[in-house]
Parts: C-alpha cells; structure tokens; sequence
C-alpha cells in the first residue's frame, strides 16, 4: 500500500489554481478510480495513463486498488494536463520513484500511449500565474510547452519528451543531485526584440481625416467607427491600426501572450506586438465575447491589449454586439455558467467599420444610392444607440477619385506617426496614469484641464443636440488627446471644436 501526492495546477481563465493530485494504492479488488470533479477528457487519463506507463517498460500496478483525488473536489478540471502527475502519483505510490522529489515540482502534461509527451494549452498562463503567486516550485512540462512557459523569468522551467525521461530523474537521489539531468532540460528563454508590423500607413493614399482620425484615436486609446463606401479603403486603414500603437511593456508582452497560450495560438515570432483580432460577421456572440463550459476566452480577450477590428458592423448578430457594451466601458468579461464562472481581461480598442446604407453608396459623389429612407433607417438602426455612445471617435471615409489615387503623393508613414503618438500617450500616462481614454467622472474634469471657453463650447454643444453625459465627456476625453497630440497642457477651443467634429449621427438621408 502506498499515498503519494503530486502538486498541479487547473486553468480556469488566466488563473491557475493548484490542484493536489492524490494517489492512494490499496488492497482489494483491482480498479482504477478518478475522482475529483473531472471532466470527460480528465476521466480518460486512466486509460492513457496505463498504456504509457506499460509502454515505457515500467510496472503498473495492475493487482492494487488505484484511487486517484483530484484537490480541490468543487474546482472543475479539463483537458490531458493531468496526465502527466496522475502517472508520476501512481509510480511513486508504487515506490518506483522517489516521492520526496516530487514536491519540488508542480507537474503537467498530456500522455500519449507510447509514453511521449504531448503540449499542453495554456502553459505560459500557467507560468505567469507561478510568478504572480510566487510559487518556488520549478514546473516541469513537455519539451514544447516548457519553451514557451520559460519565457516567465521568474519561474523555473524544467521540459522533457517522455515519461521515462522523468522517471530516469526522480529513480534515486543521486541521479537527480545534478542541476542539468541528462533526461530533461532546465529552460531559460529571452524574449526577441519585438519586429515592426510590415503594413505601414504610407501604402494609404489620400484619406488625410481618417488618418488625423487614427492619431487620435491611438494616442488616447480610443475607440472608432469608419463610415464609408465599399472600396474606400475602410479594411486597408484599421489592418495598419496595430503598427501606430505604443509597444507593450514586457509584463503586457508576457500578459498578451499568456492569453494566446490559453487559446493555443501562442507564436513567439509574435513577441511584443500588439494583437489585432478580426472576427468573421457572421461570429456568434460566445465567439465574440468567450463561453462555453468551462468558459474560453473570446475574440475581445485576443484582442486584449490591441485593437478589435469588426468589419460591416451591422451584419454582425444583434446580441453580439449588445455584449460589447459592458467590456468597452470595465475592460473585462465575465462569464458565468451553472458550475463554472471565469474573468477574462479585454482591453481593447474598437475599431469598427461599415458601409451608409445596405447597397453602399449613399452619399457617393458618382454613384447613386438605391435604397430608401426606410431602408437606410433600418440598416443603421440595428446598432444600437448605447453601443454607438460608446464608440469615441465616428468618422466618414469617402471614395478616392481613380485620378488622385493613383498621383497622389505617400503620407505620413506608420513610424512617423507612431512617434508623435507615442509622444503623447507618455504625456497622458505621466498625468493621470492610465489612457485618456479611460478618465470618468471628476478625474476626468481634473486632468482635462479645459479653458473656460471651451467648457462653454461644450455646453452649448450639448445643449443644442442633446447630447447625453456619456457623449459630453466622450469629447472632452478626444479633445483632451488632441491636446496631447499638440503638447499642450489644457484642453482649449480648437481642441474641443476638432473632438466635435467626431461626434457627428451616423444618419445621413438622401
């Protein structure tokens, strides 16, 4: 009879809560028993974990009553990631490693039959979640997945191929007193140096509004919606966004890539830049938002410190969008399910795009509009009012004449840009901490630092359109990084009077 324990960790959102894996071997009837809360997925480990132990030529106590707890009982657990410590538990219980080793490790990993190991998701969230809690342990995954976890520095990350290459390790004292064991690799990544997007801001002939647009948008961190015609350059604009934003500390870096590890889309030759995600119209709103049980992040959260891109906004599903709402204005998701709930982070900037009206060409300046008031009403009516009072910046991009297309000179580049954005997003972070765009209430009136004049200007705006609270300091806020943009220190006249011409109603009747 033999008890070993053996420490893991579960995913629930960017968490990684430990879980103690309990090995108890008994007389009695032979079985094999998992109990815990375990999904599908996790009750299967018994088979896998049998036929790789078998297969890596080590004894499996076939004649034993196994009884493997996964702690703590009410935390649900997916996925092979337990693998790995369920075969470690049942061998040490069985004497065939050393159990007083293993609690220097938390373990995990996916088996395969023959004994190999395979990746898991999620390993670099994990690790950065090790480093938050200062756990000391050293974490030991499959090779590939200890590559992209090594990228934490404060975590050490030990990675292996197969079982046997543990086993070979944990047998004795003496094999293990090395501080590089032959059978596994103690990992220490450097993160490259982030590369430049390759899409550049002076492949956009023209479009010197939009651009203006973009500027302000990137520099406070606010969110936009393009309005125009099909082929005016909407899509070409917002897939160039990304390259204008500020580059990401290297806790951000670590933060953007721990929820691409989660999703499995974790590419280091990613590292540092900001996230674009461009989700398809017809995407449901659990694509969008996260679901599922247990939850998975959605496309909000990939786009998690960069930008969300959502072409012909109006085909997108209406509850889809609604749900936008409440992450544009806390930065975060929840999703809550019968047994599971998780948190997701999504701070993101908007980036919207759509056509006037169904056929595309109201208030084209060479092609006539077939649709009728009606229809024009009903095709920007399915975004809804609190949806558009939470987007900043609203701006027309118009068709380009053939002729000044193609003889128009380059603009500014993304680099040239970038630089006076970057500029301005330090002058905000030193004043109030935090994005312009995220000032509310009397911060908001605090660091704004408008003139009397403008604040007037402001007033009889707001009075004359009825405007609502939300969209009064949605122009201060714009104004406040105009300010920003032309190193000034208070908000005056000209920089409210340029944030109000972002303002204008989507409806323009023919």
């Amino acid at each position: 009879m033999g008890l070993a324990h053996v420490r893991s960790r579960a995913l629930s959102g960017l968490n990684a809560p430990v879980v103690d894996v309990e090995v108890d071997l008994a007389n009695g009837l032979p079985s094999f028993t998992l109990v815990g809360l375990a999904d599908t997925e996790v009750k299967e480990a018994r088979e896998r974990v049998r036929a790789a132990i078998q297969n890596s030529g080590l004894n499996f106590p076939h004649n034993k009553r196994i009884t493997v707890n996964l702690a703590p009982a009410d935390l649900p657990k997916d996925s092979g990631r337990f693998d790995l410590p369920i075969a470690l538990g049942i061998l040490a219980a069985s004497g065939q490693i050393d159990v007083d080793r293993l609690a220097d490790f938390t373990t995990l990993g996916e088996l395969s039959l023959s004994g190999r190991l395979r990746p898991v998701r999620g390993a670099l969230a994990t690790s950065l979640a090790m480093a938050h809690a200062a756990d000391p342990s050293a974490l030991l995954l499959p090779l590939d997945s200890a590559q992209e976890a090594a990228w934490v520095p404060q975590v050490r990350v030990a990675g292996a191929d197969s079982l046997l290459d543990i086993v070979a390790c944990l047998q004795t004292h003496e094999q293990a007193a090395t501080d590089t064991p032959n059978s596994w690799q103690w990992l220490h990544a450097q993160p490259p140096a982030p590369q430049r997007s390759a899409l550049d801001m002076a492949d956009v002939k023209g479009h010197a509004a939009a651009k203006r647009a973009f500027e302000i948008a990137a520099a406070g961190g606010h969110s936009l919606l393009l309005v125009g015609p099909p082929g005016s350059g909407k899509s070409m604009l917002a897939a160039r966004f990304a390259s204008l934003l500020p580059p990401l500390s290297t806790e951000q870096a670590l933060e953007s890539a721990a929820i691409l590890s989660l999703m499995g889309r974790f590419d280091a030759s990613a590292w540092g830049q900001r996230p674009m995600a461009s989700p398809h119209h017809s995407a449901s709103a659990a694509a969008l938002i996260g679901g599922g049980s247990p939850p998975k992040p959605g496309a909000i959260t990939q786009a998690h410190l960069g930008a969300l891109f959502l072409d012909e906004l109006p085909e997108f599903n209406r509850a889809a969008l609604e749900a936008l709402r409440e992450p544009l204005e806390t930065g975060e998701v929840h999703i809550s399910r019968a047994a599971h709930h998780a948190c997701f982070p999504a701070r993101f900037q908007l980036i919207a795009a759509m056509n006037p009206c169904p056929c595309g060409y109201l208030g084209h300046a060479k092609k006539a509009c077939r649709c009728t008031p009606d229809q024009v009403h009903r095709y920007q009516g399915r975004i809804s009012g609190p949806l558009l009072d939470r987007i900043d910046i609203h701006i027309e991009v118009p068709a380009i004449d053939a002729n000044d297309l193609l003889h128009a000179p380059a603009g500014a580049s993304s680099a040239d840009m970038a630089q006076r954005i970057h500029q301005a997003a330090a002058r905000a972070l030193q004043r109030q901490g935090h994005p312009n765009q995220a000032l509310q209430g009397e911060a908001l009136l605090t660091h704004a630092q408008a003139t009397s004049a403008a604040q007037a200007m402001a007033q009889q705006a707001a009075e004359r359109w009825q405007w609502s609270s939300r969209r009064v300091h949605r122009v201060l806020r714009v104004a406040r990084s105009i300010a920003d943009l032309a190193n000034s220190d208070a908000v005056a006249v000209e920089h409210v009077a340029e944030a109000m011409q972002y303002q204008r109603a989507l409806l323009q009747q023919p």
